[in-house]
């Protein structure tokens, strides 16, 4: 039975670079690994006092984390750092305190950019925010994908041998991963 993944992406536009790279990931863990994407654009701001009436995207983000295996996060590199609406979806899940749905969830991270260093910068601060969490980071192999419009096809098959391999060698990590630590 497939392991049950939640799903950050870290851009809310529908045709994300990052948003590809999901469902060329998901194509190639098929069968054993089932994503199901957080819908972080839904969160609020982070507001104490909403948890007095809390907002049913909240309820929905914290329920979907508990009840998944793992946590995969794809991240853009916004000015040397990830988007603020992942520290948001990452803020409200570890509230209120004591009740902290990232804790002891196995996890990954990647990303994609035009630059030829990828999501790197981005992904490190990102890590050292899931880590404080609790989470269980998967510390290798790390992605930090070059995007290449031309490699990646609109229902996520990989055209470019070399990117196919290594992401595929990626998924079988973290499948491992979630095997021996979820």
């Amino acid at each position: 039975m497939a392991k049950s993944v939640a799903l950050i992406i870290g851009s809310l536009r529908k045709d994300s670079i990052n948003r590809k790279l999901a469902k060329a990931l998901e194509k190639l863990a098929e069968g054993r690994l089932a994503f199901h994407e957080l819908h972080i654009g839904d969160l609020p701001h982070y507001n104490e006092e909403l948890w007095d009436h809390l907002p049913d995207a909240v309820a929905r983000l914290k329920d979907r984390v508990e009840h998944s295996d793992a946590v995969l996060a794809l991240t853009p590199e916004y000015n040397r750092s990830y988007p603020g609406v992942i520290k948001n979806a990452l803020d409200w899940g570890s509230r209120p305190y004591g009740a902290n749905s990232w804790a002891d969830k196995p996890a990954a991270i990647t990303g994609t950019s035009p630059g030829a260093i990828g999501t790197a910068v981005g992904q490190a601060r990102l890590k050292g925010d899931m880590l404080n969490l609790g989470m269980i980071i998967m510390a290798q192999p790390e992605a930090y994908i070059q995007w290449k419009p031309e490699a990646v096809a609109a229902d996520g098959s990989i055209s470019d041998e070399p990117l196919r391999k290594f992401l595929a060698a990626y998924v079988d990590a973290f499948v491992a991963f979630v095997e021996k630590h979820g």
